[in-house]
């Protein structure tokens, strides 16, 4: 069995595997993007080091923030620690909100061969209006499909059929990879109400200002990492480096953060309710301590 709690930032996964884990022969697999680098346990809400004393835990923090991870890369360390939990009689539960990550490992990815560098870097280097007619000679139908600006997938999907000939949706028809086959799956996707959910990310990131997120971004700064490093775009960090540079109020920059925060929690809940499996089991309510052993029966 693999058990999985998904659902946006702050809606209780962490809380909830936590007390799983008293009570169980669990090992926490970490299914959250920004989770995964070393700089940031406080700022991607990571457990802390006394919670994660009740259960071994795997793929926080293990990954420096220059170094860029992809869902591909983070799906194979999973399958590993997936295959050593089960080795040793434990169960896997993997926690976290990126749903990118975990529909990775459930289903897959596309076998995309690897773009030739020089082609894209010149890809990467057209200005977006110039790549999206280019995308639109190429590939028409994908081009029809997406936002004039949407850089990331247009340079995307047009160094793929540059590269190979072959459309990215084409690809991306088949995949490869994916688990799902081969277990038993015991998810649950916690969506609360939004006016909770967006509260609780209000006062998270006042907490995590006063609890050492200023610190972490500092020590960043203090690396003088590239601009585009994956964990210099982190929820907070521009607001944060603004806030330390002097160009920010730290008011200006708590409201920021908060704001990037819960229009990230918008995005998540989007796509969990629209695109996650409908057999899921979903639970809407708030996750407290009163209610929290009611989810045990789900993962036995």
């Amino acid at each position: 069995m693999v058990a999985l709690i998904a659902g946006p930032t702050a809606s209780g996964k962490t809380a909830l595997a936590l007390h799983l884990a008293k009570s169980g022969n669990f090992v926490i697999i970490n299914a959250d993007s920004a989770q995964v680098y070393s700089d940031l346990s406080i700022l991607s809400a990571q457990p802390t080091a006394d919670e994660q004393c009740c259960a071994p835990h795997h793929l926080f923090g293990y990954i420096d923030g220059v170094t860029p991870c992809s869902a591909a890369k983070w799906a194979t360390d999973a399958k590993r620690i997936i295959a050593d939990a089960h080795a040793t009689g434990a169960i896997p539960l993997l926690v976290g909100g990126s749903g990118l990550y975990i529909r990775t490992l459930l289903d897959g990815i596309a076998p995309i061969p690897e773009v030739d560098p020089i082609l894209r870097a010149e890809i990467r280097a057209m200005p977006v209006a110039q790549a999206y007619a280019a995308l639109q000679t190429y590939d028409p139908a994908i081009a029809a499909s997406l936002a004039p600006t949407d850089v990331s997938r247009i340079t995307r999907a047009l160094e793929v059929v540059k590269s190979t000939g072959r459309s990215i949706s084409a690809w991306r028809a088949t995949k490869t990879g994916g688990i799902s086959a081969d277990i038993c799956l015991r998810p649950l996707l916690l969506l609360p109400p939004r006016d909770w959910l967006y509260d609780r990310c209000d006062k998270r990131f006042e907490w995590m200002m006063e609890q050492g997120a200023i610190d972490e971004v500092e020590a960043l700064l203090a690396r003088n990492l590239p601009q585009d490093a994956p964990v210099m775009r982190a929820i907070g960090v521009p607001e944060i480096s603004a806030y330390l540079k002097g160009t920010m109020s730290r008011a200006e920059a708590v409201t920021r953060g908060q704001i990037a925060t819960r229009q990230y929690a918008k995005r998540q809940f989007t796509w969990f309710r629209n695109q996650a499996p409908t057999d899921w089991p979903c639970e809407t309510a708030i996750v407290n301590d009163s209610n929290i052993g009611n989810f045990e029966i789900i993962f036995q």
